[in-house]
């Protein structure tokens, strides 16, 4: 599948996946100088590009392993979702889960793209619903 992006800078960097069986392309920070985020702040960071995505499916921005695992930097909505009829710029809300401060640069890879198909539902006001053997059990119901 091919995904046009349009880059909104010229120093915006096109996702790309670090290895042939990635299901996600890095995105990259589009900074004019080194930003620092402060332990439990969120700041929105440009990515500097716009995507056309296929009606039928969305862009689904989740945390890159890594750098939330060592930095403990993430989407602050965990997963941001680009729709397909969306042009504008994709952000990136990222906060700082760390007790530290975090540097991020310009070309720094804060989060990753995954294209993923979407099913859109009609959803329908009913007076009943089907009867299942879990019912209306909630948090930890199917632990038992």
């Amino acid at each position: 599948m091919e995904i046009l992006i349009k880059k909104l800078s010229e120093n915006a960097v096109i996702p790309r996946r670090s290895s042939q069986s990635a299901a996600g392309a890095d995105l990259c920070a589009l900074l004019d100088a080194p930003l620092e985020i402060e332990p439990g702040s969120t700041v929105f960071i440009h990515t500097g590009i716009a995507a056309e995505i296929p009606e039928g499916f969305a862009g689904f921005v989740f945390a890159r392993s890594g750098l939330a695992s060592r930095s403990g930097l993430a989407p602050a909505n965990k997963v941001g979702v680009v729709d397909s009829d969306y042009r504008g710029e994709i952000m990136v809300a990222l906060h700082n889960h760390s007790q530290s401060t975090v540097t991020v640069k310009g070309g720094d890879r804060i989060a990753q793209l995954v294209i993923m198909p979407v099913v859109t539902a009609d959803y329908i006001e009913a007076e009943d619903l089907t009867g299942t053997e879990r019912g209306a059990g909630g948090f930890g119901s199917t632990g038992k």
